[in-house]
């Protein structure tokens, strides 16, 4: 493991700034969903004092997500504490609590892009999995209000058996928009993603197709077109000759890259990976993320088992450490959604 003098800060810090959601996603990773904000959830002072330690550590960006982070009464006051200091702050919402008084809150707050999700073109689609119904027309109109206000938006997208098919359909909806970017997100099997994985995770070969498109969506500059939650895009990439410079050394950032603290403090890898590496009550951020045994592991690649430890790529890729945890209950297990087979080692004679 790596002396804690020499782990590099995290690109990207995200945290659940509550537990509470007015929808009921069918692929939450909380699992059962509540719209009521839980008492143990970090307070301002709290929270202002995370954010101070995030900025000291050297990380870019600060993610403020849920839950649905405008339940939080405090959210912009917090969001323009973590722009003083210097962080980068994307705040990541639903869209259905989005006016053009909160968008113009928002862009004084320091906020630099929000991200709404949108999983399918369709209003009664979306609508049938974010569990609300008028989510989606809710949605369009939150995203309507951040264009008038003035605010960089991308569109999310949860890439699953049934949302697929939406694709094309919502690239050309965020284009229309005026989003800056669209993200895909491909299903963990954590939180309610796990009860629903057997009808809804999308098969290994079509996940290659998914990112193949992805790659062949970079060249339209209109448009900022990225795969989370998916580090075998490196290898595609690399296997279609094609440049990827926003994974540049990346593949599965989580606990190397990213990290992600719950609404109660616990710091885990990534928001889909549940071992708890520590708890900002207990220990600073800065503490955990330069020594969490947790995070060693997850930085250490010639750990990785099966087919992945075996893989040339498991440097760059590494493969997704929570589909593994998620899958198998081994976080350093192969990637169970990528069907690359490395060759096998030459044996000596």
């Amino acid at each position: 493991m790596a002396e804690p003098r020499d782990v590099a800060p995290p690109r990207m810090v995200f945290w659940e700034t509550t537990n509470a959601c007015n929808l009921t996603c069918a692929h939450c990773r909380r699992g059962a969903p509540s719209d009521v904000p839980s008492p143990a959830e970090l307070s301002t002072a709290e929270a202002t004092s995370l954010i101070d330690d995030i900025a000291a550590l050297g990380a870019r960006v600060l993610v403020l997500s849920g839950g649905e982070p405008l339940l939080r009464n405090d959210i912009l006051r917090l969001a323009s504490h973590a722009a003083r200091a210097g962080l980068q702050v994307a705040l990541a919402t639903n869209g259905t609590l989005l006016d053009q008084r909160t968008a113009e809150a928002i862009r004084h707050s320091g906020v630099a892009r929000v991200s709404v999700s949108i999983d399918a073109a369709e209003p009664a689609e979306h609508d049938r999995f974010r569990g609300r119904q008028g989510a989606f027309a809710a949605a369009l109109r939150g995203m309507t209000s951040l264009w008038d206000a003035g605010v960089p938006f991308q569109v999310n997208f949860s890439v699953t058996r049934s949302t697929i098919e939406h694709l094309e359909r919502v690239h050309d909806l965020a284009l229309e928009l005026g989003a800056c970017a669209l993200h895909l997100f491909l299903l963990v099997p954590v939180g309610c993603g796990l009860q629903i994985a057997d009808e809804e995770q999308v098969s290994a070969e079509e996940y290659e197709r998914v990112l193949r498109w992805v790659l062949r969506r970079q060249a339209d500059e209109r448009l900022e077109v990225r795969a989370t939650c998916a580090p075998h895009i490196v290898r595609i990439a690399q296997d279609a000759g094609e440049a990827l410079s926003w994974t540049a050394g990346g593949g599965c950032l989580a606990g190397t890259g990213i990290a992600f603290v719950s609404h109660v403090g616990d710091v885990q890898a990534c928001g889909y990976l549940p071992p708890v590496a520590g708890n900002v009550r207990e220990r600073g951020f800065q503490e955990i993320w330069r020594d969490s045994g947790l995070f060693g592991e997850l930085r250490d690649r010639d750990r990785l088992e099966g087919a992945c430890g075996a893989c040339g790529f498991r440097r760059r890729c590494g493969g997704c450490r929570a589909r593994a945890y998620g899958v198998t209950g081994d976080y350093l297990a192969a990637e169970p959604f990528c069907d690359f087979e490395p060759p096998a080692p030459a044996h000596r004679s």
